[in-house]
């Protein structure tokens, strides 16, 4: 922070919310999701359903879309002494290590083994896991053996917010229709209103579609506990933007167009790369940018996003791209007409 720079202060971003607004399963289908328009330019709000969102895209408009898929992340497991332990996956290391969140983190010790419980005992046997070391913030740095790594889906469980308590019927629901490379511990959930009928409805209507990949971990979901919400630090993801997503986005600014982020990880991904939109090949890389009001936005000209938590790195960037004061009074409009927030919740479209 400059000498220049006011404390950005985390209490001015926070809000109540009824707890039965917060949406526990999806909707269906996917696509009848509410939308709320806002229009950052003149502060008009408008209510729709997110089947609609064409009425509000033009040809020529490019959508980018975020097509990482969801880990199973989530494994339970046993200690010695009989303890329960588990462990969220958050990214692999190059020596082949995972880092990971664990609960009770403290207890654990280097060198303990610990079993992983399979989702189905019938199918398979628990399998040794190894801390190799504690880090900070409740993170441990896990030896997983190949028995699990290679049927994590026999193993692993889907990482669900901790404000979500139904079980999920069907995984898939947690997974946009265009998820393709397996790497997040948590959606983009944003993406989550497409159907494939909807996109190809758009993209006969003229406009495009175009993927990036951020694999989400700790730095999307990571609460901010400090009141000066600048001192807040962001953990690194990894990001991939293929050559043939750059030449869309040269080619809708020249046209005059917009590209139209799906989702905030979509949006984080394009804002890391402004000077580099020019390269003829493909970018890849590891993005810890933080976006907060005073941002100024250099690649996204419209966000498709979800209603996010108070006092969230997420709540201050689409703060930053459409305004603290009208964030809020679009936010207080959505809880007095019941619209379902988070993860599985409805969805706002900034233009």
């Amino acid at each position: 922070m400059t000498a220049m720079e006011e404390p950005l202060r985390l209490s001015e971003y926070d809000y109540e919310l009824p707890p039965e607004l917060i949406a526990q399963e999806p909707i269906e289908p996917r696509d009848a999701a509410r939308l709320l328009v806002l229009d950052r330019h003149t502060g008009r709000i408008e209510h729709r359903i997110f089947r609609e969102i064409g009425d509000y895209l033009q040809p020529g408009d490019l959508l980018v879309v975020n097509d990482s898929r969801v880990l199973p992340a989530r494994l339970f497991g046993r200690r010695a002494t009989g303890g329960q332990v588990e462990l969220l996956l958050l990214q692999a290391r190059s020596d082949g290590h995972w880092e990971a969140l664990a609960r009770p983190a403290r207890r654990l010790r280097p060198g303990e083994v610990i079993a992983i419980l399979p989702r189905e005992s019938e199918h398979a046997q628990p399998a040794p896991a190894t801390i190799v070391e504690r880090l900070e913030e409740g993170r441990v740095l896990v030896q997983l053996p190949p028995e699990v790594l290679d049927a994590l889906d026999r193993y692993g469980h889907m990482p669900l917010p901790p404000y979500i308590r139904r079980a999920l019927r069907d995984p898939e629901r947690y997974q946009t229709v265009y998820a393709r490379e397996l790497g997040s511990v948590a959606a983009p959930t944003a993406g989550l209103h497409f159907t494939p009928e909807l996109l190809e409805r758009l993209q006969r209507s003229g406009v495009g579609l175009a993927r990036v990949t951020l694999h989400v971990g700790l730095g999307t979901f990571k609460p901010v506990q400090v009141e000066d919400a600048r001192q807040h630090r962001m953990h690194a993801e990894w990001y991939h933007v293929p050559a043939e997503t750059l030449a869309a986005i040269r080619s809708t600014r020249e046209q005059g167009r917009r590209v139209v982020a799906v989702g905030t990880t979509s949006a984080r991904t394009l804002e890391s790369i402004p000077d580099r939109l020019d390269e003829s090949g493909e970018l890849t890389g590891w993005t810890d940018l933080y976006i907060v009001p005073g941002h100024r936005w250099r690649v996204v000209d419209a966000l498709i996003t979800n209603f996010h938590l108070p006092r969230s790195t997420l709540l201050l960037l689409v703060s930053s791209f459409a305004g603290r004061e009208l964030i809020f009074r679009a936010y207080r409009e959505a809880v007095e007409r019941g619209y379902r927030f988070y993860s599985f919740g409805d969805a706002m479209l900034i233009l």
